[in-house]
């Protein structure tokens, strides 16, 4: 089932994080004042394998400790028990799910496992679910998107690479950053925290990144999403009801 992780991140929750150098984001500098309350940004953030011990599990549910300590809200969707894409109808319960996330969320944050050199079917069936367009409304058109990858050995970027061909495919605001943690085992300890590192302070980074775009673009989202063919293609179907109405 999906998480909605208690909000508050205590210095307990997010031990590692430097608090001389980093502090919750301020809205001020980065919100468009005549559309947005300054509410905290909506993150979801899905992973991808089904392991009792999932590190993409493990780094997601430590970026959400971040998240929460930058100022953000967080929820987070177990793909346990999603049928594969096609298989049922999208009234499913965890489909409805999965659809209902995405479309509460302002950004999302992506984290795959590579396997045999790319991102794993666990995490693509989720992604297959969510349509472009549910009728008036487009679950991920113009919402921000953090890609990170996981891995068994040596650091790879075949995973985030195409989780970005995947974003721009679902019309999503990717970031410039990205992480990629390689022999993932190594960073955690046994309590299932990530370790001190170079690459939780890579994620940190992401993730600043990631509510920073996201205060500064969803309450431009309707004009930055806003194209001439789709403007024109409207105004065809207009034209054509209206001479088509008996009168």
């Amino acid at each position: 089932m999906s998480s909605n992780q208690n909000q508050e991140t205590t210095p307990e929750k997010a031990p590692n994080i430097d608090r001389e150098r980093i502090r919750p984001v301020d809205p001020k500098g980065y919100i468009c004042p005549e559309s947005d309350d300054g509410h905290s940004p909506r993150i979801l953030l899905l992973y991808g394998s089904l392991r009792k011990r999932s590190f993409s599990r493990l780094v997601s549910e430590e970026s959400a400790y971040i998240l929460r300590y930058l100022g953000a809200e967080t929820r987070s969707f177990d793909p346990r028990d999603l049928p594969l894409p096609g298989s049922v109808e999208p009234d499913h319960p965890k489909v409805r799910e999965l659809r209902e996330l995405a479309q509460w969320s302002e950004g999302m944050v992506w984290v795959s496992p590579e396997r045999h050199g790319a991102m794993t079917g666990v995490f693509k069936s989720q992604i297959d679910w969510i349509p472009l367009s549910d009728g008036a409304v487009r679950p991920t058109q113009g919402k921000t998107l953090a890609v990170m990858q996981v891995n068994g050995g040596s650091q790879s970027f075949n995973v985030v690479n195409q989780l970005r061909v995947l974003g721009r495919w679902m019309r999503m605001v990717t970031i410039p950053n990205q992480s990629s943690v390689p022999k993932t085992f190594s960073e955690f300890d046994d309590n299932d925290r990530m370790k001190p590192s170079p690459y939780y302070n890579r994620i940190v980074d992401v993730l600043e990144e990631l509510v920073k775009f996201t205060y500064m673009t969803r309450g431009r989202s309707d004009d930055l999403v806003d194209r001439y063919s789709e403007r024109k293609e409207s105004a065809e179907a207009l034209i054509a009801r209206v001479n088509s109405t008996p009168g």
